[in-house]
């Protein structure tokens, strides 16, 4: 049986061994039965809210390790739903939506959320993607208490690796664990192109050609908090981080 405690800070935290929460967010009864039946049987503990109001209250009460979470809900949207999650406990979400409309994505990311899959969907991919994400907050955790000494300077570009946080001209930008993550692999090779597929395996250990969208929705979001001119389009190849001219 799972045992859980309290932290310090009031969020839930799971013993050794115990299953991971993930609140499920979807107002079609069959698609939220369906995904709740395949993290159920991937070892997660599953709850399920159908509205706006509703996650927000049982992502307060039940502290859940992760959200599945669909954009268009009753009460208010899946964003606000976000927003407000977020603003009491950092949790990644990972955002679903029925259109394939990269504004509504780059709102997504922009509030918080982590990854975003556009329906229709594969329960497969679905849980590898749950799996994935989960495995990078441990990764950070990991990282916070076993920090690499220095920090990464790129002209006004500053990458603190000890306490994952950017710097711009001096100024600290909010990125999401994701878009640090996908910065620190390209600036890890400055000004060498790296493909999509290279990007989607190291950042999101996830092989499949068809989520390089999800690369290209990322690399928007993070241009706009780093500067447009940082990341350059290599067309029909990948990306690069622009340096400084020595």
């Amino acid at each position: 049986m799972e045992q859980t405690h309290t932290t310090h800070n009031g969020a839930a935290a799971t013993t050794p061994g115990a299953q991971r929460r993930v609140l499920v967010v979807e107002d079609d009864p069959t698609i939220v039965d369906a995904i709740a039946a395949r993290l159920r049987a991937e070892g997660f503990q599953v709850q399920t809210a159908g509205d706006g109001p509703a996650a927000v209250d049982t992502a307060e009460a039940w502290q859940p390790d992760l959200l599945v979470l669909d954009v268009m809900l009753p009460g208010f949207d899946g964003l606000e739903v976000c927003r407000r999650v977020q603003a009491r406990r950092p949790v990644p979400v990972l955002m679903l939506t029925a259109r394939d409309d990269e504004t509504d994505m780059l709102v997504g990311l922009g509030v918080g959320a982590d990854d975003y899959m556009t329906k229709p969907f594969s329960m497969r991919e679905l849980a590898a993607r749950v799996h994935v994400l989960l495995r990078r907050v441990e990764r950070a955790a990991l990282a916070a208490h076993t920090p690499r000494s220095g920090i990464l300077r790129l002209g006004e570009l500053e990458i603190d690796h000890a306490q994952r946080r950017v710097r711009v001209r001096g100024n600290d930008v909010h990125l999401t664990p994701t878009e640090f993550d996908l910065l620190v692999c390209l600036a890890n090779t400055p000004r060498a192109v790296l493909s999509r597929e290279q990007l989607l395996a190291e950042v999101w250990d996830w092989a499949d050609a068809s989520g390089t969208r999800t690369v290209d929705s990322h690399i928007k979001a993070l241009r706009r908090k780093i500067g447009a001119e940082r990341i350059r389009t290599v067309h029909g190849v990948g990306y690069a981080l622009e340096t400084p001219a020595a």
